[in-house]
């Protein structure tokens, strides 16, 4: 079983414990059955919207083919570490998987083509730009944006978005979005999340030697959590083929709302990512950047956009694209999630 969190950091600590702060605490409290779609209800079924189909699709892609340079040098690190794997197993085991399983399908919507057609077609065809399986979808109420991907094992994975998420961002958004969450299943990410917060939770609750384990580990563990992501971010620019796109839901993720989405500028949000890099190159910026950095599980927003900007110039993504195979019809009109 793995969860992955877009947007906000997925662990937190303080001194003596380890918390999910995205996932567990929202993923496995257990209060009223009862889930109201609200935010859902303002689509109607009349309505049409444009999809920007992609206009190629990576048949033979790999993933190593976009991964990060400092997620393949993490994860090479990971690997190394004796027991890991087996540890990892150990400290999950089968009764939290169903917890997790069981509470998401429990609380959410699933999405298919008689059931929000319009986000099912989203994630199939970011699916098949990426050759990857499209796995389950869901919707959760919830007013924190973000999304996250479960992969329980013998079980198809399933990816959920929360309901603040959809209505924060544009279709090219969210599906870029879906190509994020993808992006974790292409590149096993998965495996990796979940042996890495079970080992870093189960070893701070042991005594003494448990603690010391965990602390030795944890600058590790998010050097690794904080480039997956990047690699992920190369994903949903794989699919939206617009450097814009991806910037746009990262700068919303960091300030925007419903409401002042019209008002925001990439530009703007861009400009502002090089006066960070600006001023953190000094001496002291730059511890002030380690530590503010540090204890996170995702790089802060503005290096990300600075990051995948960086790629969308680069030599490897255009011969992705030169690689990628042409595909007809640029754009579809699909209907809009019913009520």
């Amino acid at each position: 079983m793995a969860s992955v969190s877009l947007s906000s950091p997925c662990l937190t600590q303080n001194r003596n414990s380890l918390s999910f702060s995205s996932i567990a605490s929202d993923h496995l409290r257990f209060g009223s059955p009862t889930v109201e779609f609200g935010s859902v209800k303002k689509y109607r079924r009349d309505r049409a919207v444009v999809c920007r189909a992609s206009s190629v699709v990576f048949r033979n892609l790999d993933a190593d083919d976009f991964r990060h340079p400092l997620d393949k040098q993490n994860t090479l690190i990971l690997r190394a570490i004796p027991g890991l794997n087996e540890l990892g197993k150990i400290l999950l085991g089968s009764v939290a998987e169903q917890v997790m399983l069981l509470e998401n399908i429990g609380t959410s919507l699933l999405v298919s083509k008689d059931q929000l057609s319009g986000l099912h077609r989203l994630m199939v065809e970011a699916a098949e730009i990426l050759n990857i399986d499209a796995p389950d979808l869901y919707v959760r109420q919830s007013p924190v944006p973000n999304a996250y991907t479960l992969a329980i094992s013998g079980k198809k994975p399933f990816v959920v978005v929360h309901t603040s998420l959809v209505e924060l961002l544009t279709r090219e958004e969210l599906q870029a979005v879906l190509a994020h969450e993808l992006g974790h299943l292409k590149c096993d990410h998965g495996v990796w999340l979940t042996f890495a917060n079970i080992l870093t939770l189960g070893a701070y609750t042991i005594p003494g030697l448990g603690g010391m384990i965990a602390q030795s580990l944890e600058e590790q563990l998010f050097r690794w959590l904080r480039a997956a992501e990047l690699t992920c971010d190369r994903a949903a620019l794989l699919v939206a083929q617009d450097p814009k796109v991806v910037i746009s839901v990262l700068m919303k993720l960091a300030g925007g709302c419903p409401s002042l989405a019209d008002q925001l500028n990439v530009d703007a949000f861009l400009e502002q990512a090089r006066s960070y890099d600006k001023a953190s190159s000094s001496p002291v910026g730059w511890y002030i950047r380690n530590a503010q950095t540090r204890q996170l599980s995702h790089p802060l927003p503005v290096l990300r956009a600075r990051e995948i900007d960086e790629w969308s110039r680069s030599q490897d993504y255009t011969t992705l694209l030169k690689h990628a195979t042409q595909i007809t019809g640029a754009k579809k009109v699909l209907t809009t999630p019913g009520r």
